[in-house]
């Protein structure tokens, strides 16, 4: 057996232990009954499995088509472009994933827009756009509260990011859809693996080789977009598992993207449902998946800003 099948298997099992803490963890221990663990804990485990399959994906994506190491879709203002369509769809009764869709592709095309400067993209000028496109949204959803009479307590969830409440709301039948759905679509990602490689050469580099570069970026924005809005919809909006989990694998397996799309989703998995775990244990009540993840990701995140100056 190969190295990266070892890794690999390595990671199953963590991942299948982990799934089983995440089923027997709670409040109640291990002596809960039946209908908890079906009707609460495994509705849970599911949106925290595919939370992190999505998440990392993208993360790896996008780092990979803009060349930033400090790429994430929380931080480039995706996330807030989603919880914008989504909070819109759900003031007014109408499909919540669609509209989250639409919400990350405006906000991932707006960031590219504003941070390109002759047909290149700046990192500090990325990360500046993502924060300005991350205010507007932050500042509409705002907004759409204010004026909302309905629906406060579902909003307030989803911008914390939760696996316990959209859930319900949405529907099963709704979810094995989407499900199926964000599968063709990481499939697509890792159709994109061998050019993902090749601009890691850099973008003149990859054009000398036949590569079209700014079909392939809108590609994998359309696609990321889709995986984010399909996130948010279900789970909320959860920060920095996009841009922890594609710096681990590397150091795992190295910077091959037809490695580093296979392995990544094993590691969102693992932080997701540590988070989670972590997120319905540590106090009397249950805090939100995603600011156990934003105490994780900030230091990890000023971590990899000073390592890029220095």
């Amino acid at each position: 057996m190969t190295k990266l099948g070892i890794k690999i298997g390595g990671l199953t099992l963590i991942v299948v232990v982990i799934c089983f803490c995440s089923l027997i963890s709670g409040p109640m221990g291990v002596q809960v009954p039946k209908e908890v663990i079906l009707g609460i804990r495994l509705p849970r485990l599911l949106l925290g499995i595919f939370a992190g399959l999505l998440l990392s994906t993208s993360g790896v994506a996008l780092q990979g088509i803009l060349q930033n190491p400090l790429a994430d879709p929380y931080v480039l203002g995706i996330s807030g472009g989603a919880c914008v369509g989504a909070v819109c769809a759900l003031l007014l009764n109408l499909p919540i994933p669609l509209f989250a869709f639409l919400g990350s592709l405006v906000s991932i095309f707006a960031v590219y827009r504003l941070a390109s400067f002759q047909g290149r993209i700046p990192r500090d000028t990325l990360l500046l756009s993502g924060i300005v496109v991350g205010t507007f949204t932050g500042s509409l959803v705002m907004l759409m509260m204010t004026l909302a009479s309905k629906g406060l307590e579902q909003i307030i969830y989803l911008l914390m990011g939760h696996l316990g409440m959209m859930f319900g709301l949405i529907g099963f039948k709704i979810f094995c859809i989407v499900f199926i759905v964000s599968i063709i679509l990481l499939l697509l990602i890792l159709r994109r693996a061998r050019e993902l490689n090749i601009l890691s050469l850099g973008e003149e580099e990859a054009m000398t080789m036949g590569v079209d570069v700014e079909r392939i970026k809108r590609e994998i924005f359309i696609l990321t977009s889709a995986l984010i809005g399909l996130c948010v919809a279900f789970c909320g909006a959860i920060g920095f598992i996009g841009l922890m989990v594609p710096h681990i694998t590397r150091k795992l397996v190295g910077p091959d993207h037809r490695i580093l799309l296979i392995v990544s989703p094993f590691i969102g998995v693992i932080l997701i449902l540590l988070a989670d775990i972590v997120a319905r244990n540590t106090l009397a009540f249950e805090l939100p998946v995603g600011v156990i993840t934003s105490l994780m990701g900030v230091p990890f995140f000023i971590w990899l800003l000073r390592r890029q100056k220095t």
